[in-house]
């Protein structure tokens, strides 16, 4: 490739991105009374909140809603041309509308607001034009203005879509902090995914999944391991009355055998390792992977509340649940 278009490239790519900055810029100009007041009146209403609109807007609509739902706020994606041909009826007593529109002026949006005023939800324009139909139809305005598209042409639809992005974003995020909403509420609505299971998903959750490697104090070397090797965990637990006395790992065996002592008169009190790292059943996931960061292990001891041996937690536990 020529440098001479390289270099328009990348003059093209950043000059964009300036556009969309002052475009974002731009939008702290317009946190007035509407927008505090929809936020006041999303935030008190009982019912839920449908997002709606066409094109390109309506696709914004979509991340704005999922943002809500993953936030605490219950939303619904209405198509604003969808709406018009019957699904009008998903509008429940007690909802709030938010329309978004860049002109505010187009045919659907024209027939729409009438429609989505006599359901008498309160309506939120969420619009880059503040004299257009949809504005004068609403009840609060949330101005989404912009100078121009990052389009060279000032068509396609970039610094606008945008700036109305960011401006939904701004609503979750009050709604977020009016909720008093905290990283347990957030992984209850993330149940499946790796941020979720960093904070929900717990040591007691794993170990079920894994053979219980355990020997006694005077278990001879033979049976050591047998056990290390059929749990398949690199390790075994050296326990007296289920209590955790020691540890014996793989790498124990190897340093044994290397000064030559004769294995059958070992056992397990005299090569296991004093005072092993554990952690109790309810320790989350993540923090158990810190703690083998911490110490550079692959595998941590679980007990209960009173120190009684459950099992073992692996690196590779964790690794499987996608949370590294």
């Amino acid at each position: 490739m020529e440098s001479i278009i390289a270099d328009n490239i990348k003059n093209i790519a950043l000059q964009t991105i300036k556009e969309e900055i002052k475009a974002i810029s731009d939008l702290l100009n317009y946190i007035d009374n509407d927008f505090i007041c929809a936020v006041e009146l999303i935030y008190r209403t009982n019912g839920r909140v449908i997002v709606t609109g066409i094109g390109k807007s309506a696709i914004i609509a979509n991340k704005i809603v999922a943002t809500f739902n993953s936030t605490g706020t219950p939303a619904i994606f209405m198509h604003a041309a969808d709406a018009i041909h019957g699904d009008l009826g998903i509008i429940q007593k007690e909802d709030i509308i938010i329309c978004i529109s860049k002109s505010g002026n187009t045919p659907e949006i024209k027939i729409l607001a009438p429609y989505l005023k006599s359901t008498g939800s309160a309506l939120i324009a969420l619009v880059g034009n503040t004299d257009s139909y949809l504005a004068h139809e609403a009840d609060y305005i949330i101005n989404c203005s912009v100078v121009k598209e990052a389009c060279p042409n000032n068509l396609a639809p970039t610094s606008s879509t945008t700036a109305q992005l960011v401006m939904g974003d701004a609503l979750a995020v009050c709604l977020l902090n009016c909720r008093g909403f905290t990283s347990k509420d957030f992984a209850r609505y993330h149940p499946g995914g790796a941020l979720g299971k960093q904070l929900y998903l717990k040591v007691s959750d794993l170990i079920i999944n894994n053979d219980k490697p355990q020997v006694k104090i005077d278990s001879d070397f033979k049976n050591i391991l047998f056990e290390i090797s059929s749990k398949r965990l690199g390790m075994t637990a050296v326990i007296n009355n289920n209590k955790i006395v020691g540890i014996i790992t793989d790498g124990d065996l190897r340093r044994m055998l290397e000064k030559n002592i004769p294995i059958e008169s070992v056992t397990a009190q005299n090569i296991m390792s004093l005072n092993p790292k554990t952690v109790d059943k309810s320790t989350l996931a993540i923090d158990a992977l810190g703690i083998m960061k911490k110490y550079s292990i692959t595998s941590l001891i679980t007990t209960d509340e009173n120190q009684n041996y459950l099992g073992v937690v692996h690196l590779h536990d964790i690794i499987r649940e996608g949370i590294i």
